[in-house]
Parts: structure tokens; C-alpha cells; sequence
């Protein structure tokens, strides 16, 4: 990929400051504790502001200039739960807000979203719903000056540290695509309930929650996008989620790559660097490509999506490609750190369990290639609902 120098300077100060915000990872994942400092570091160096216009606040980036900038973020950063809770963040909220959201509520909330004072989630799965938007059950009904929402959601990303939460409701019939709306909700709207933070596999610095609505009144000009489009905002929302996210992925990857280089090169078995071994230079080897084949499809969809273009099939491809790719990677690293690579002290063990989240948030694997197959023209189950939603 070829870089601006704008670029690379931004690239070089956020890969900087990640490396010092990343610092006491490994304690951070036994614990589950979310870093503070190391958000605050982040947002110093204006890494929340990325791709928002200067008037809130923003660096005013455009999406390529975001992902690049962001695989810098996970090169540089060891703490993934930190990097997906940043990105989450963006993406989640800011990202909505500022293609959808009134002059009112950009004015009111951009600023602190750019700033990482307001911090953001959003939340869509529910219980009983998965991946199925359609079968949405948490609903919004208009009473006067309000839309009064009740229902629950699941793994909510940031929820416990959220000041502001979209959540995704029910405006018309169910089994509708066109009967879902986005709503720009305070953390301390009356109603409104979020769980304890939910022990998971990887990912632990990156805190998760149950959210509950009970009569939350949200005000009607908090609605983000209009009445019904709640599924055009969440679109859009998820090309970047993906693109973003897995911008980081890759960085994370890149990271990989080069340790296991490195250690290949120092560590000697059988009176030779086990680099020599064809064994793990065979490794390495579909390590670096998998690495390029996932830079190269997250870069090359940002600029089509950029450009317009219809990146439905890129998009789906993108995620498998790179999500199942970091854990060959992860599980790779492991295998050629062997004893090593399964103690918590060396943290390869963490990345693996990181890796494994990627292919299940932001559509699972198996919800993307049905989503290719669908776009293949192939007769699926699903083949109404996907084209309902593309």
C-alpha cells in the first residue's frame, strides 16, 4: 500500500502512542479492568477524532486515511480489547451520527464522541435474535414529543463505560426491514439498565453487558436517520465497523508476523535456528500471506466503498477473509513459540482467544458466506431477508 506522507506521519504517531497505551496487557486480560490512561492516551493524540469534520472537533479524514491510520493502532498496541473498545466507539456511534444525525444532535454530541469524553456503544443483537435483525423484539412507540422503548439486548460492546448508546428498535410490523429505527440514547435516561460487565474468552479489556429498556423515553429528534431507515444506518454502520475493526486486525497480524520472524531467527533446536526447519519456515510463509491477502482486501474495499461503488460481496469477503486468517495466524504463533506460546507470560495465548471473537461479532463466518451465496445467486433460506437488506 502506498501512503501519503500526511499519512505516514499520522500512521508513525498513532503506532507511537499505541505501543505506550498497550503497556501492562497481559494483567489487564487476567483482570478484565478496561484502560483508562490508555484511552485517555488515544484520544491526546486525536485517534477518536479521525474521520469527523473539524468543526466537532475531528482530524476530518476521509476512510482510507482511517484505516490506514488504524492498522497502525493494532501494529502498535498489544491491548486488543482496548483497540476494539477505541474502534467500537467510533464506528458505534460517531460514525451514524455524523451521516445521519441532525445539525442538533451532531452539534450536541460529536464534539465529546471526537474528544473520547462521551464514550459510545450500540446496541442491536438480542437474546433471543442473533443475527436475525428481523426478528427484532425491543419497540418503539411514539407518545407525544417521545418514542417510549422497552426490550433488551445482548453483547453490547462498551455498554458498561458508555455515555451514549444507539439502539436499534422496532418502529413497524415485525419481519419488516423498513419497520426498524436508530435512536441516539443517553446512558442516564430514566429506564434504562445496563448489566454486569460478561466474562468472555478473549477480548476481556473490552468491557461487555446486557442492556435492558423499560419505558426509556428517547426524545423524537434523537432519532438517527428517520422513522423506518434504521437498517440503512446499520448498513452503513457495519462497512465500517468491518473495515475499521479489521484495519486493526491487520495490524495485529503484521505485529505477529514479524515476533515469530524474529523468534524463528533466535531460537535453536537441534543445533540450527528453528527458522531453518521447513516445518516452521512453511509457517511463516502462510503467516506473511495471509497477512498481505487481509492488508490487501481491507484496503482495496475502503477505497471502493470510498469511491461509491457497491462493496456488498467486498465487504463479506473482507471479514471472512481477515477474521479467519488472524486465528490460523494467532494459532500459528502459538505452535512456533510452543511451550512459550501456551503461557500466559509471553501473550500469545490472549491473542489467540482474541482472535477467536472475529469471527463471530460484526456477522459471523457463516453469516457472511450465506450472504455471498446469496449474492451469487444461489437459492438460500435466507435468500429474501439478505435481499430485502442489500
Amino acid at each position: 500500500m502506498r501512503f501519503s506522507d500526511e499519512q505516514r506521519d499520522l500512521r508513525r504517531a498513532i503506532r507511537e502512542v499505541a505501543r505506550s497505551a498497550g503497556q501492562g496487557h497481559i494483567e489487564r486480560d487476567q483482570s478484565g479492568a478496561f484502560d483508562t490512561d490508555g484511552w485517555k492516551q488515544l484520544s491526546d493524540v486525536g485517534l477518536f477524532g479521525l474521520p469527523f469534520a473539524t468543526e466537532w472537533g475531528g482530524l476530518g479524514k476521509d476512510l482510507i486515511t482511517t484505516v490506514a491510520v488504524l492498522e497502525e493502532l493494532g501494529y502498535g498496541c498489544h491491548d486488543a480489547g482496548l483497540s476494539f473498545s477505541a474502534t467500537t466507539h467510533i464506528v458505534s456511534t460517531g460514525v451514524p451520527l455524523q451521516r445521519f444525525g441532525s445539525a442538533l444532535l451532531k452539534s450536541r454530541y460529536l464534539p465529546g464522541i471526537c474528544a473520547g469524553t462521551s464514550i459510545g456503544a450500540h446496541a442491536i443483537t438480542e437474546p433471543d435474535g442473533g443475527s436475525d435483525m428481523t426478528s427484532m423484539r425491543t419497540s418503539a412507540v411514539l407518545d407525544g414529543d417521545a418514542f417510549v422503548l422497552n426490550g433488551s439486548k445482548a453483547f453490547v460492546s462498551n455498554a458498561p463505560l458508555a455515555d451514549l448508546i444507539v439502539v436499534y428498535a422496532r418502529t413497524g410490523e415485525p419481519g419488516d426491514i423498513g419497520g426498524l429505527t436508530a435512536f441516539l440514547v443517553r446512558r442516564d435516561s430514566p429506564g434504562l439498565t445496563v448489566g454486569q460487565s460478561v466474562g468472555k474468552l478473549g477480548l476481556r479489556t473490552s468491557p461487555l453487558a446486557e442492556v435492558f429498556l423499560e419505558d426509556v423515553r428517547v426524545p423524537r429528534d434523537h432519532v438517527i436517520g428517520g422513522v423506518g431507515a434504521g437498517f440503512l444506518v446499520f448498513d452503513h454502520v457495519m462497512q465500517w465497523e468491518i473495515l475499521c475493526g479489521f484495519a486493526v486486525t491487520t495490524g495485529e497480524m503484521r505485529r505477529r508476523l514479524e515476533r515469530c520472524v524474529q523468534y524463528a531467527r533466535s531460537r535453536r533446536q537441534f543445533g540450527t535456528h528453528i527458522g531453518s526447519h521447513q516445518a516452521v519456515s512453511h509457517k511463516l510463509v502462510d503467516l506473511r500471506i495471509d497477512v498481505e491477502t487481509a492488508r490487501k482486501w481491507v484496503h482495496d474495499t475502503a477505497l471502493k466503498a470510498q469511491s461509491r461503488e457497491d462493496v456488498a460481496a467486498d465487504i463479506a469477503t473482507t471479514k471472512l477473509i481477515v477474521s479467519e486468517g488472524n486465528v490460523r495466524s494467532a494459532l500459528a504463533a502459538v505452535q512456533i513459540f510452543g511451550g512459550y506460546g501456551y503461557t500466559t507470560e509471553y501473550g500469545l495465548e490472549k491473542e489467540l482467544r482474541d482472535a477467536v471473537g472475529g469471527t463471530i461479532y460484526s456477522g459471523t463466518s457463516e453469516i457472511q458466506r450465506e450472504r455471498l451465496a446469496v449474492l451469487m445467486g444461489l437459492d438460500r433460506p435466507l435468500t429474501r431477508t439478505w435481499k430485502a437488506q442489500t
